[in-house]
């Protein structure tokens, strides 16, 4: 976790909290200031517990609590919002002898940050999770640590009491990591090789890892992970607008059914000065942009060298070139023109 808070509120408390700072280097520690020892490691507040929980909470990505349980849920309950924006709360008892996942368990990573710290206590992690205790695929972090984007996540609650109730599931994956699940599938779980096999079979609910477009008639009972497969290779002037750059790339994503949550980054030919554009695009998109110099682009094949690009960039090619070259594939979106000065092009990364 990025930003880990202890809190306790008991003199054993404080001592496991103190322990704690001592395997986790990086967390803060907060106890009530009529505790003090004086030891600098620790943050004594003067507020109430009841106060500094919610400041804790709002602040950190996770929050270990050393009291009660209940306590503990009482203080937070007013300001849950969602498991996409809660931090992850785990709770210790006063004696160390359970360390329990409260809250956000799966996306927020309670669950992962349990397992540590009872490892490192000796204790017993409590996760009451049914993807967990069944040690079945928890669908919502399907490729999380992969950078995988789900598409839509109005299924997600579905899929996975399917999936814990061991109902016939049915995956397809045509691109990202083939690892993340490991070496053995669940029972009810089938792969299938091609999408039609997909939705001619059986399957009560579907994963489906792809950057490309899903026919409609599969979504009602899947679940889409994007992995950021694709890259997207960009020639244009030092004065192709943001408007421009996205109107060809949206173009280009429907025209050949691509995903947008799918694209890994933009890339171009270094000039003497970023193109403001396409800055602003990334930006907005939230996308990192490569840059290549001119010989080596020039180094590389394309289907659709230019004389003109020759003549300007000092490479045959920019938006081919540059999107074999950092992808280390093959172009699944030859060169597409649109004026007065954008071409795009699209190469996905080898599975």
């Amino acid at each position: 976790m990025e930003k880990t808070a202890i809190l306790a509120i008991t003199k054993n408390g404080i001592k496991i909290a103190k322990e704690l700072k001592e395997k986790f280097s990086s967390w803060e520690v907060f106890a009530p200031n009529k505790f003090s020892d004086g030891n600098t490691s620790v943050n004594w507040y003067a507020d109430s517990t009841s106060t500094k929980i919610v400041e804790l909470f709002k602040s950190n990505d996770a929050l270990v609590c050393l009291f009660s349980l209940g306590a503990v849920i009482r203080l937070i309950s007013p300001h849950l919002k969602d498991k996409k924006t809660d931090p992850a709360v785990i709770v210790i008892d006063d004696k160390a002898q359970f360390v329990i996942s409260t809250l956000s368990g799966h996306l927020g990573g309670a669950n992962k940050l349990t397992n540590d710290i009872a490892d490192r206590l000796g204790a017993t992690p409590v996760i009451t999770t049914a993807a967990d205790v069944n040690k079945t695929i928890a669908v919502d972090l399907v490729g999380k640590d992969f950078g995988w984007k789900i598409d839509d996540d109005s299924n997600v609650t579905k899929i996975s009491a399917f999936m814990v109730n061991e109902e016939k599931i049915g995956v397809y994956q045509n691109c990202g990591r083939k690892d993340w699940w490991g070496d053995k599938l669940p029972a009810n779980v089938t792969i299938y090789p091609t999408i039609n096999e997909l939705k001619n079979s059986d399957s009560k609910g579907c994963l489906i890892i792809t950057d490309e477009i899903v026919d409609d008639d599969l979504l009602q009972n899947s679940v889409v992970y994007r992995p950021p497969s694709l890259v997207v290779g960009v020639g244009l002037h030092w004065d192709t607008t943001k408007e421009t750059i996205k109107d060809g790339l949206m173009s280009c994503m429907n025209k050949f059914k691509l995903g947008e949550k799918s694209i890994a980054r933009f890339v171009s030919i270094k000039k003497e000065k970023d193109v403001v554009g396409l800055v602003e695009l990334a930006k907005e998109m939230s996308i990192h942009i490569q840059y290549f110099e001119k010989e080596e682009l020039a180094s590389i094949a394309t289907p659709n060298p230019s004389n003109t690009v020759q003549t300007f960039e000092g490479t045959p090619s920019v938006s081919e070139a540059a999107a074999i070259r950092s992808s280390e594939g093959k172009l699944v979106v030859e060169k597409q023109k649109f004026p007065p000065d954008l071409t795009i092009a699209i190469a996905r990364i080898p599975n």
